[in-house]
């Protein structure tokens, strides 16, 4: 029993305010270009990057095509979709902000 506690805790995804809104931008059924992520979100270029490395670093985004890291030049043109296996938890936090 402990350790399902342990579990659900560990699953349990907190996003910032900013990192919400890029979530909620992005969406959970297609992919987005980062120039309308930015546009969505009215964020600065270089903070939108900012919060989509570490959303990717975190592994809740991807980008397409695939990459660890997107430079501030290549985010208006680069894809970003939600990780599918975290899409119930992104959901769920969302709906917690």
């Amino acid at each position: 029993m402990e350790a399902a506690n342990f579990l659900a805790a560990m699953r349990m995804v907190k996003l910032s305010g900013r990192e919400a809104s890029v979530v909620r931008a992005i969406g959970f059924t297609n992919s987005m270009l980062g120039a309308e992520i930015q546009d969505y979100v009215r964020m600065e270029s270089d903070d939108v990057t900012d919060i989509l490395n570490s959303l990717m670093a975190a592994g809740f985004v991807e980008s397409i095509p695939y990459s660890e890291q997107i430079e501030l030049a290549e985010m208006p043109v680069t894809a970003f979709e939600v990780n599918p296996a975290y899409s119930h938890e992104l959901k769920r936090a969302l709906a917690r902000s």
